[in-house]
């Protein structure tokens, strides 16, 4: 049964729930699921990792806090195109749509 997996990052690269929720986007998508990732928090931090920004390719649907990468001062001039930056609303429809909605915070 396909299944629309939510993820919500708001972790760095250098932590390993990165890696995690990582690993958990490609094995969803791996299995056909659709995928929802929202990086939020200093998991803007991420857009520029190439294995995020190569999500988008690979089927999943990826949405960064704008107001996130103000904050952590993250560029978004050379994210991927495919990548959405918006706000807290995008964040609120994942939450109604997606089950799992899994959150690594």
């Amino acid at each position: 049964m396909k299944r629309k997996v939510g993820i919500l990052l708001a972790l760095p690269p250098s932590h390993a729930s990165a890696s995690t929720a990582l690993g958990l986007a490609q094995a969803a998508l791996d299995a056909r699921h659709e995928v929802y990732l929202y990086l939020i928090d200093e998991g803007v931090k991420n857009l520029h990792n190439p294995p995020y920004a190569a999500l988008p390719e690979a089927g999943a649907k990826v949405f960064a806090c704008a107001y996130g990468c103000h904050q952590h001062h993250v560029s978004t001039q050379h994210i991927n195109p495919h990548i959405s930056l918006c706000g807290l609303v995008v964040l609120s429809g994942i939450l109604d749509a997606c089950e799992p909605f899994l959150s690594f915070t």
